[in-house]
């Protein structure tokens, strides 16, 4: 190769490693002073994906049905895993080491005994909150003829259902019976009050015991049952079956608070904690204010 060719060559390659070198430094922001480089984004841990897991009362199936889908369309990395039964049911599950990052209660004792203590998790602090008031109704089936017109009479119904007393619906039924004098019992211990000695105390009146307010809602609208007892919330969506006789007054079952609040337990994790509190946070704003509103339920926060 002749000494000219040789020359050019070189020329070229060294070109092309110049051109290289400017390239790779194009857009790199020149480090001082030994600082990091923050160019890498970070996923924070609002953003991680995450699975929450709510234990609710029966009473607020629907209502935490919609609030969760509305959450979940805003916050698509949060997945829930909802479990609705009786706050009484719930607690003994949260307490025998069932996974649950949010409680919410249709019953203050129940969360009441969480908060004391129970092995393997518990109620993180400053998560609680007694979000919701609800009402006790006496109701009966649209058609249904009862002569029963008000809670005193309920000894003139055939049969009624009710749920039972590890139940809070059933709990604050059991009150309003101890405080209008229609039977004998103590209302601090309204658990403690059977089905039977109701049933004898009204006359006889035979009582369908139920395991959760749902299980009332349905046995009465489907005339199953004459009568029963349930929160004004589940009457939302059975305006066509279920006919309210009375809302009974605070003065007879006492205040209806729903409370609810984050669970840590050994098997929490950060993000998990994190989201959870973040949701509950979303409970308490106006958009969630106006979807409990609309179940009927009276919201406590501003």
């Amino acid at each position: 190769m002749k000494l000219s060719k040789r020359i050019k060559l070189g020329a070229i390659s060294m070109s092309l490693m110049l051109a290289a070198g400017l390239l790779a430094g194009c857009g790199q922001k020149e480090s001082t002073n030994n600082e990091p480089d923050t160019t890498k984004s970070v996923q924070s841990e609002a953003d991680a994906n995450v699975d929450l897991s709510i234990f609710a009362a029966k009473s607020l199936n629907g209502v935490m049905d919609e609030l969760c889908k509305a959450y979940t369309d805003e916050h698509p990395n949060v997945n829930f895993q909802n479990n609705y039964d009786s706050s009484g049911t719930l607690m003994a599950q949260i307490k025998e080491g069932a996974k649950c990052n949010i409680f919410f209660s249709a019953g203050t004792a129940q969360m009441d005994e969480l908060q004391a203590g129970f092995d393997g998790g518990s109620v993180v602090d400053d998560t609680r909150v007694d979000l919701l008031n609800n009402q006790v109704c006496l109701v009966t089936w649209k058609g249904s003829g009862t002569a029963v017109t008000d809670f005193s009479e309920l000894s003139k119904a055939k049969n009624m259902a009710l749920a039972d007393g590890t139940v809070p619906v059933g709990q604050y039924t059991r009150v309003a019976l101890v405080n209008a004098g229609m039977i004998d019992g103590d209302a601090s211990k309204p658990q403690d009050i059977s089905d039977t000695a109701i049933s004898d105390a009204l006359g006889g009146l035979e009582i369908n015991s139920c395991a959760n307010v749902g299980a009332v809602a349905s046995a009465v609208a489907e005339g199953a049952n004459e009568i029963g007892t349930v929160y004004y919330s589940d009457t939302f969506g059975y305006e066509d079956q279920l006919e309210i006789i009375e809302k009974l007054p605070n003065s007879l079952t006492g205040d209806v608070i729903y409370p609810v609040a984050a669970l840590d337990g050994d098997n929490t994790s950060d993000d998990e904690l994190a989201a959870a509190k973040e949701f509950l946070e979303f409970l308490q704003s106006d958009k969630a204010k106006e979807v409990f509103e609309k179940y009927h339920f009276i919201v406590n926060v501003d």
